[in-house]
């Protein structure tokens, strides 16, 4: 190897500077609560969006509801709350994961230092 290619490798650690980018990151704790504030507002807007629809119908429109192009109002509402309500469902199951890896893990080092 030259000095000038060592000079290179040396300045520039390549597999140190990719180890570096490439590290995971957490997210700050705040924004996993944002997200579920926004997520638990589009359910309840959903769900009032339904009922208001329901409430609006009259003997006419429940009969025009045969129609498959009337459904784009309910159908819309019901998808954007299911997917709020699973993503829900979701970043519960993730936090209670995490507690419970981390309780976990003090269980076990406490148990080695006796």
């Amino acid at each position: 190897m030259s000095d000038a290619a060592h000079r290179l490798t040396g300045a520039w650690d390549v597999e140190q500077l990719l180890s570096d980018a490439l590290r995971p990151i957490e997210p700050p704790e705040r924004l996993s609560g944002r997200l579920e504030d926004t997520l638990s507002a589009v359910t309840q807007a959903a769900a009032e969006e339904l009922s208001d629809w329901a409430e609006e119908l009259s003997e006419s429109e429940l009969r025009a509801l045969r129609d498959p192009r009337n459904w784009v109002r309910p159908v819309f509402a019901v998808g954007a709350g299911g997917a709020a309500a699973g993503a829900l469902v979701l970043l519960e199951a993730r936090r209670r994961g995490r507690q419970q890896a981390k309780g976990g893990l003090r269980s076990l080092t406490g148990r080695a230092r006796l």
